[in-house]
């Protein structure tokens, strides 16, 4: 009987430590937001609000969000966090997301495929145009042009640099 009791008790803790440990696992668990009238691109300074389509977010563990005019000011500020936002690390982001091109919602940046080098411009010129589905980013590339279709991990500062 005793035995049984601190078998449960067991139990109960690893199953509390695993609820608990389940965000970060998982990776980010907060929701995108819409940007307000006021809010400003931490990079190029344009309000974001005016280009729905090419919205682009980093939220932070601490609640706060950086909001973008498109993919390539995001990544520019990822890259760079300690000159765009000297109090956070990459390991305090909690999610990213990116607006899909076709569907316009928004979706996970960290799973998008991006289309480099097509025909469509952003907001602030050539853009890395986000998709959920890599599929529909293959077919996408191949209507605009497109150079290649790249995964979150494969973006450098270097690809970004190409960009401006």
């Amino acid at each position: 009987m005793r035995l049984q009791r601190n078998f449960m008790r067991h139990a109960v803790v690893a199953v509390m430590i695993v609820l608990l440990m389940a965000p970060a696992l998982l990776g980010g668990e907060k929701k995108p937001a819409k940007p307000t009238s006021k809010d400003k691109c931490p990079v190029c300074g344009m309000f974001v609000a005016k280009y729905p389509d090419f919205v682009a977010q980093i939220i932070f563990k601490d609640g706060s969000i950086a909001f973008f005019d498109g993919t390539k000011d995001m990544f520019k500020y990822y890259f760079n966090l300690p000159k765009y936002n000297p109090g956070q690390k990459e390991t305090d982001i909690d999610s990213i997301y990116v607006t899909d091109y076709y569907s316009l919602n928004p979706v996970d940046g960290r799973k998008a495929s991006y289309v480099h080098g097509s025909d469509v411009y952003g907001p602030m010129g050539k853009e890395l145009i986000p998709f959920e589905k890599v599929g529909e980013a293959k077919e996408f590339m191949k209507d605009h042009k497109g150079k290649s279709v790249l995964r979150f991990q494969d973006i450098t500062v270097s690809v970004i640099k190409g960009l401006d």
